[in-house]
């Protein structure tokens, strides 16, 4: 996983736009709301939203730990791209996407899912 296939995924889901925030950090927004971000000018590293029954599940694994300024909205960071298989990051971004998108409004997300 590179920083380019990282960017392809969140693109990749509806309604879906990318920011430089903090000078260096991508995000990837969904309605101007977060649910990925990665920084520039580092090594790879990225934080996403998970659900908070598998929080605690994840940072125990190596090299993903709690997302520094985001912990306690249940964040986590990866700080290597190969530390997840691909299908991983799929889901996981996928799910992260998911967690905030079902935090709109009904009318917002009905416009982003085109229904």
């Amino acid at each position: 996983m590179h920083i380019e296939d990282l960017r392809s995924i969140c693109l990749s889901f509806p309604g879906v736009t990318e920011d430089i925030k903090w000078e260096n950090h991508l995000t990837f927004l969904v309605a101007g709301k977060m649910f990925c971000l990665t920084g520039l000018d580092t090594s790879f590293s990225a934080a996403l939203k998970v659900p908070t029954e598998d929080f605690d599940e994840l940072i125990a694994l190596p090299g993903i730990t709690q997302a520094a300024h985001f912990a306690r909205r249940q964040w986590i960071a990866v700080d290597e791209e190969n530390r997840i298989s691909r299908d991983e990051w799929i889901r996981l971004l996928k799910q992260s996407y998911d967690l905030v998108l079902a935090k709109l409004s009904q009318k917002v997300q009905r416009e982003i899912r085109g229904r």
